[in-house]
């Protein structure tokens, strides 16, 4: 045998050995679905989202593809990454829209601008869309077993919002500025009329008035607060100011 023929066979056999390595090597899609949802049972959600993605990412079956891209959105969320859940969960239902978790997507979409406003005094427009994705959810899938979550999330939001008007006007007020406490106390009374915080909203409100002189004003809004919240801590309070305006 020749030496450039020895050479030749050599290099066959190292390709062919090298080939059957990788083979044996690579994890075939559905065991690496299987590990992903391991280590998301186990609470190792960056670990299980690597698996998820080598899945989507392989040559498998379009149903685990499709499973595999909702379950890396779901380990991001669980992650607590929620902008990046958010692209999943919404490339999810731009993908398939027709698809029977569809809803599900939706509602997640909210919930991971939902948990995104963790404070009073952050940025609340993330609770905007929050708001904007649930009220779409109600309009696309009202009778989806979803749908009383979804309800119970849009008004925590509301109740949110509503707090968070309450904050400012109580900024406003404290600041001297009682024209704009009474603007936004007006508006979110308007707007959220079921709000909880709605009694501390009506004792500033009047509070306000009384500073700039609308005495009228003022006794209609502490009237109004001791009539509909008897029980608040503001209403003995406001009994008081109602007895020296008059």
């Amino acid at each position: 045998m020749s030496l450039k023929l020895a050479a030749a066979l050599c290099i066959l056999v190292c390709a062919v050995s090298c080939a059957t390595t990788d083979k044996k090597a690579k994890t075939p899609p559905e065991t690496s679905f299987r590990q992903g949802e391991k280590l998301y049972a186990k609470k190792k959600y960056e670990a299980a989202q690597e698996k998820f993605r080598s899945v989507k990412d392989s040559n498998t079956s379009p149903l685990l593809k499709t499973v595999a891209e909702l379950r890396i959105a779901d380990a991001l969320y669980k992650d607590e990454n929620y902008i990046e859940a958010a692209a999943e969960y919404e490339n999810f239902r731009k993908l398939h829209p027709k698809h029977p978790k569809a809803p599900y997507a939706l509602y997640m979409l909210g919930m991971c601008n939902y948990q995104q406003v963790k404070k009073i005094d952050t940025d609340q427009a993330p609770l905007k869309s929050a708001v904007t994705y649930f009220e779409s959810f109600l309009q696309e899938y009202p009778d989806s077993d979803l749908a009383g979550k979804v309800r119970e999330k849009l008004a925590d939001c509301r109740s949110k919002q509503a707090g968070y008007e309450v904050y400012v006007g109580r900024f406003y007020y404290r600041t001297d500025k009682y024209n704009s406490a009474i603007t936004r106390l007006k508006n979110s009374l308007e707007k959220y009329p079921k709000a909880t915080v709605n009694d501390e909203a009506l004792f500033i409100l009047g509070n306000a008035y009384l500073r700039t002189g609308e005495k009228t004003k003022a006794k209609e809004s502490l009237d109004r607060l001791v009539k509909e919240y008897p029980r608040s801590q503001f209403a003995d309070k406001a009994k008081k100011l109602l007895a020296k305006a008059s």
